[in-house]
């Protein structure tokens, strides 16, 4: 067999994963994406060592070696990975990667002091003394 094959074969692996980690928006398809470039990698490995040895007539087989590291990071990259977005699901109730970067690029504004920045709590009443929503009122609470 060339080494033609499973090159093609792992660059579009690779670039399958490069698009699904750019394009989507859910936290465990970017996971998954990740996880098929680490695939196409392993891919790229283990045909290189075969078309390596065959020439070289070596029997170290790194390429193998290097496979079987890799795919015990990419298991526990996947385990890390899968309870991290666990727990931001269950404290945020959602996965979507662009509601979560808008969530927390509105914490950040607020700062440590509250949405006022004098040290005062006044979440329950705006500027001019009216109740703000009850969804806004929970999520100051939150």
């Amino acid at each position: 067999m060339h080494l033609v094959y499973p090159a093609v074969l792992a660059a579009l692996l690779f670039c399958t994963g490069i698009y699904g980690v750019l394009a989507r928006r859910n936290a465990i398809l970017v996971l998954m994406s990740v996880e098929l470039m680490l695939n196409a990698v392993n891919l790229n490995l283990v045909a290189f060592d075969v078309w390596l040895s065959r020439t070289a007539e070596e029997k170290l087989h790194s390429g193998q070696a290097l496979t079987l590291f890799t795919i015990a990071i990419a298991a526990a990259e996947i385990g890390i990975g899968l309870a991290i977005v666990l727990a931001v699901y269950r404290g945020r109730g959602t996965s979507d990667i662009d509601r979560l970067r808008d969530t927390a690029e509105g914490h950040e504004s607020d700062g440590p002091d509250g949405p006022d920045g004098d040290g005062s709590d006044r979440d329950a009443a705006d500027s001019d003394g009216t109740e703000p929503p009850a969804a806004e009122k929970a999520e100051a609470t939150a």
